[in-house]
C-alpha cells in the first residue's frame, strides 16, 4: 500500500503524540506545542491505509525553516518513509521561498545522517553536550536554496 504524505491537522494530534512517545530518540513535546505548529508551523504526516506511519515538523522564521522533529513508528522503519517526508518538506520549503532549512540531529544517528546528506544538507558545526539521556553533542545541517535573480523586462 502506498504511503501519502498531507498537511497535518488538529484532529491528528493525539496520533502524533502516541507515535513520538514511542520513539525514545525523538524530542518530546507537549500537545500544546505540537497544537501551535500544526496551527502555525509545518507538520507533514505520512499515513499507510489511514495509519499515522511518521511524521515531521518545522518552523518557519525570516525565510529559514528549522526542522524540529522527524519521527517514524519502529515498524515502518527503512522503508522511505523519512526520505518521502524530507523530500516533501523541501519540495514545499522551495515553494514558498525558503532561503533554508536547518537542524540539528545526535552525532550517533547515523542513519539521519546519511539520509540529509542525500538530501543536500551540509554540515555547519555541532553543539557539544546539547542532547541529554544519554549526554552527546549535536550536528548541525542546512540547506540552503539558491536565489535567481527576477528578471527585469
Amino acid at each position: 500500500m502506498p504511503v501519502a504524505i498531507r498537511s497535518a491537522a488538529l484532529n491528528d494530534l493525539p496520533a502524533i503524540l502516541a507515535l513520538e512517545q514511542g520513539a525514545p530518540s525523538a524530542a518530546h513535546w507537549t500537545s500544546d506545542q505540537y497544537s501551535k505548529l500544526v496551527s502555525d508551523g509545518i507538520v507533514l504526516i505520512a499515513e499507510e491505509s489511514g495509519k499515522l506511519c511518521g511524521f515531521v515538523c518545522a518552523k518557519a522564521v525570516a525565510g529559514e525553516w528549522e526542522v524540529e522533529n522527524v519521527v517514524v513508528a519502529a515498524e515502518f522503519h527503512r522503508r522511505g518513509i523519512a526520505d518521502g517526508l524530507l523530500r516533501e518538506l523541501i519540495q514545499r520549503a522551495e515553494h514558498e521561498a525558503a532561503s533554508a532549512i536547518l537542524l540539528e540531529v545526535r552525532e550517533s544517528n547515523l542513519p539521519a545522517h546519511r539520509l540529509y546528506a542525500k538530501h543536500g544538507f551540509r554540515e555547519q558545526g555541532r553543539r557539544r553536550a546539547y542532547y541529554r539521556d544519554p549526554a552527546e553533542d549535536a550536528i548541525l545541517y542546512a540547506l540552503r536554496f539558491s536565489r535567481r535573480p527576477l528578471s527585469s523586462d
